[in-house]
């Protein structure tokens, strides 16, 4: 039992000077690769992939706007995530002069047909219109495929994929009793209808292991083939030790509506006792997918570190 994605990077180098404001980074991208995405892939008389006659066929739709071909999906889910997320936190607040070289990672998690011909066309497009508020112009130098810790290959043939990151999901063999688990980019997680105030050990490892599993249901191989409810009673025993977490979070304004709302959540780290075994490769999973909300911008990257 396992969990699947593509890991890329793309790199860039600096034509003009590019600024990524501080926390924004990942919406930037998110935002103006979504408008050069959909001019690419959609027909310029669109009404809109909820109405358009050809979403079936889209590349955009699929990828930006997912939904079900009938009124529901897997458990009840109107409204599918979005078979990505981009990782750029490390640009916050930069900074970058002509000749500066940056990257960020798209985790794709389409494993059946992942879009990265469309990335690589929107990619090359937003470097050539300009990052960032400053509109800031650069080139798009290449895409490196890699698995979770080192490249696999350069210069990536999008036909001729390498095959995908691994991230097995069978319980730890031997006993572990306490794992730190650090929120590294702003976490909100919801509990019933309300965010969570503490990352309660339930309430983590659910979002986790329900996030895992419908990527995989949608995208991927199939649903978890676990039992939900017993999981969920066992992860209810794991206790918090330790809670070190401060709030953060940034104004977003919304090309598309115009509106300004908040995105952010808990950053720090959390100590966690109990039998662990079982629940920590479904955390070491949302190092990869995110967890909570806003996963595609970048929010809720979190680590773990585990001892017996």
């Amino acid at each position: 039992m396992q969990f699947e994605f593509f890991r890329f990077r793309f790199r860039f180098r600096a034509e003009e000077p590019v600024v990524f404001p501080a926390g924004q980074s990942g919406n930037i991208l998110r935002g103006t690769f979504g408008a050069i995405f959909r001019r690419i892939a959609c027909l310029p008389d669109c009404p809109g992939p909820a109405s358009c006659r050809h979403r079936g066929e889209c590349a955009y739709a699929r990828v930006f706007e997912p939904r079900p071909a009938f009124e529901t999906g897997p458990s009840g889910l109107k409204n599918w995530p979005r078979p990505f997320v981009f990782r750029a936190s490390h640009l916050d607040g930069l900074r970058l002069e002509p000749g500066s070289r940056f990257h960020f990672d798209a985790h794709l998690f389409d494993l059946g047909d992942p879009p990265l011909p469309y990335f690589l066309l929107a990619f090359a497009e937003l470097a050539r219109e300009g990052i960032g508020p400053r509109r800031g112009r650069a080139a798009l130098l290449g895409v490196e495929q890699w698995d979770r810790d080192r490249m696999l290959q350069a210069n990536v043939p999008p036909d001729r994929l390498l095959p995908p990151v691994r991230i097995p999901l069978e319980p730890d063999a031997g006993k572990v009793r306490n794992a730190c688990v650090r929120f590294v980019t702003p976490t909100e997680l919801k509990s019933g209808e309300r965010v969570a105030e503490r990352p309660e050990f339930a309430v983590l490892f659910a979002r986790a292991r329900d996030r895992v599993s419908t990527l995989r249901a949608l995208y991927g191989p199939g649903p978890l083939d676990i039992d939900f409810q017993g999981m969920g009673e066992r992860a209810s025993r794991v206790r918090m030790t330790h809670c070190d977490l401060h709030p953060e979070y940034v104004e977003r304004r919304s090309s598309r509506t115009g509106q300004t709302h908040r995105i952010g959540g808990l950053i720090g780290q959390a100590v966690y006792e109990g039998e662990l075994e079982e629940f920590l490769p479904y955390l070491r999973a949302a190092r990869w997918t995110g967890v909570g909300r806003h996963t595609v911008w970048g929010n809720g990257v979190i680590e773990t570190d585990a001892a017996g």
